[in-house]
């Protein structure tokens, strides 16, 4: 896994990668995606400068987990370039020139894929792409 389960060392890879970027060290391709999401996300920055925060984000204290959000970024992109799942190259392209921003169109896309991944975590099965395409096509 490019990751890990460990949801303390995830995060530490977003601090170590903000870090990195804002001392102009060298960074990994992995570490330039994380810092061009934080980058693309101001509201954040000023958390990643700091000590990692052990908060729980939770939907019912009106929280937005940043991880999760700028993790849904980084998914959107990797999907985006390598066309998988077949079609949404096409699909993201057609709305970015319709609206001509990308963090924007980003996330109308990231909507649809929170939704996908929440309903199969649900339903405990693997996320339904034909669902999922079919949600982005109705953007």
């Amino acid at each position: 896994m490019i990751f890990g389960n460990d949801r303390d060392e995830l995060r530490q890879m977003y601090f170590d990668a903000w870090q990195k970027s804002v001392t102009g060290a060298v960074l990994s391709p992995l570490e330039a995606q994380i810092a061009n999401v934080i980058e693309d996300h101001p509201e954040y920055q000023l958390m990643m400068s700091g000590d990692e925060p052990r908060e729980t984000y939770t939907p019912e204290d009106g929280q937005t987990n940043p991880f999760l959000h700028m993790g849904l970024h980084l998914a959107i992109r990797e999907q985006v370039a390598t066309d998988r799942p077949v079609g949404i190259a096409a699909i993201f392209n057609a709305l970015l020139m319709r609206i001509g921003d990308t963090h924007e169109a980003e996330h109308k896309v990231l909507e649809c894929l929170a939704e996908t991944l929440w309903e199969a975590q649900g339903a405990n099965v693997i996320p339904d792409e034909a669902a999922y395409l079919g949600r982005l096509r109705q953007l």
